[in-house]
């Protein structure tokens, strides 16, 4: 099965209080309307913090800083075995201009359930509720 990996930002704002995540809708292909943190392919050379830098100032025209790896998803697709690192960011300059989704929301802890997920995103969901939760009763 060929493999495709990828790197993902979980842009918090505020980043240090984790608030609010920033997550967007597909806006082509088969799974179009869903939603996902926003990333994309990890070039050859590259490394996964790279590659969110690159891919966030292609998508979303904002400069990012990379934070702490959240994890690595692994997940099969129907066609393909996905390989997501996640990471916790924070926007360095830029205002997130949707050039490639549909639609974009920032997200509370308590709406992280109102939209549909990709399969692959949804399973780092229960991760970022304990870690919102946690920053919240700081």
């Amino acid at each position: 099965m060929k493999v495709v990996k990828v790197a993902a930002a979980v842009i918090c704002d505020p980043p240090a209080e984790k608030k609010r995540i920033f997550a967007t809708a597909r806006g082509y292909g088969e799974y179009k309307g869903w939603w996902e943190f926003p990333g994309g392919k990890v070039e050859a050379g590259e490394t996964p913090q790279e590659a969110l830098v690159r891919e966030i100032k292609e998508e979303l025209d904002t400069d990012i800083e990379v934070g702490q790896l959240i994890g690595t998803i692994e997940y099969d697709y129907p066609d393909f075995h996905l390989s997501m690192d996640c990471f916790w960011c924070g926007i360095r300059e830029g205002s997130l201009v949707l050039k490639e989704a549909q639609e974009a929301r920032w997200l509370t802890r308590s709406s992280l359930e109102e939209v549909r997920w990709l399969p692959a995103d949804l399973t780092l969901i229960p991760v970022i509720r304990q870690e919102m939760t946690r920053c919240a009763a700081k």
